[in-house]
């Protein structure tokens, strides 16, 4: 028993080195740097803890009151929920601050089921439910962001595909989503999956996507409608066109890490593009922010992985994380965000978390 745990050890440091090789060669540029503040999130919730202690003593209470004075607050449960409340206080009446100028996140990781379209519709809800002008850009073909945030996508919509292949306004494509104030949506249709195709014999086919935003932003501008504070490009989880547009469109990259470490083996190669797209494309992209998702806080991978990313990347990997939530996974089916769809849960907390780590770099 003692050998294979010591095996376990031993290639737990085998891929983190191996990580730290296949990092070392990236190019401090692409890479802002702001401060780094937030607040660590953890895994369990709230509403589940209180649960738990409804039942095991009979009440069927779940007031945080109630709670703290039937559990002794020397208990883990104990010590969860009174760190879930501190950390529920802290955001509790917060005013984000509005940027100075819109600000353009591309949320891109050529990693499929990292948390991408996750992080892009949950980051937005928290923003926009805080007051700001949020714009969700949905140029995955498969189209969940749209899901997500309950905006018809099917064939006959019009779409984003329609704005980059056909030269559509923006704004006759953008819709907003029922559930939150201030949030609308350029959502995708399946045409987006011939779009890589029909892009390359387009003039300007890398900057088609910016032009648009442009445009659209002055016509806000000239119609007397307040402009957008935050627009989120929701990629592909692929490298070809559609996110070299969202690449060009953007100021800034959000990258999704799920804390597992065949996500990190292509982050070397998301890195060296970006660094291509910054020589040849767009000079001002940074990788501004890295987000670690799915975070089970009972595996020595899941803390070998945060601790790598965050040795690398210090300045850009954001303190808030992502646990692992059925509540999140969830939400999807409702056509919610979970910022909707169950508010007190422990992803929607962390997602607040990682929105106002994200407003107050600005």
């Amino acid at each position: 028993m003692r050998n294979a745990t010591a095996k376990r050890d031993q290639s737990l440091l085998v891929s983190g080195s191996t990580l730290a090789v296949a990092l070392a060669d990236i190019q401090p540029q692409v890479f802002a740097d702001p401060a780094n503040t937030g607040i660590v999130s953890r895994e369990t919730s709230a509403i589940s803890i209180k649960q738990q202690v409804g039942d095991s003593t009979g009440t069927g209470q779940e007031s945080g009151s109630n709670v703290m004075d039937v559990m002794d607050d020397s208990t883990p449960l104990a010590r969860e929920l009174a760190n879930e409340n501190r950390r529920r206080e802290k955001l509790s009446g917060r005013n984000l601050p509005r940027p100075s100028n819109t600000r353009i996140l591309t949320v891109s990781n050529q990693k499929g089921g990292v948390g991408k379209t996750t992080t892009t519709v949950n980051l937005a809800a928290a923003l926009a439910s805080a007051g700001l002008n949020v714009l969700v850009i949905d140029i995955d073909p498969q189209g969940n962001a749209s899901t997500a945030l309950g905006i018809e996508h099917h064939a006959e919509v019009d779409s984003i595909y329609d704005v980059l292949i056909d030269d559509m306004p923006l704004g006759d494509v953008v819709a907003p989503c029922p559930d939150v104030p201030n949030l609308i949506c350029a959502p995708a249709t399946i045409h987006l999956a011939g779009a890589e195709i029909e892009l390359v014999s387009l003039v300007a086919r890398e900057q088609r996507l910016r032009r648009a935003i442009d445009v659209y932003s002055k016509d806000r501008s000239e119609s007397g409608q307040e402009r957008l504070d935050y627009v989120f490009i929701d990629c592909p989880p692929s490298l070809g066109l559609l996110t070299v547009n969202a690449f060009v469109a953007a100021k800034e990259v959000l990258i999704p890490i799920q804390c597992e470490y065949y996500a990190l083996e292509g982050l070397s190669q998301l890195l060296k593009n970006i660094e291509m797209i910054q020589k040849h494309l767009n000079a001002d992209l940074v990788v501004s922010t890295i987000l670690l998702t799915m975070y089970d806080g009972r595996t020595n991978l899941a803390a070998q992985v945060a601790a790598e990313v965050r040795e690398h990347f210090p300045d850009q990997v954001l303190r808030a994380v992502v646990p692992r939530s059925v509540r999140i996974s969830e939400a999807p089916s409702y056509q919610q965000t979970v910022l909707t769809y169950d508010p007190s849960s422990s992803g929607a907390l962390s997602y607040l978390e990682a929105a106002a780590e994200i407003a107050e770099r600005a």
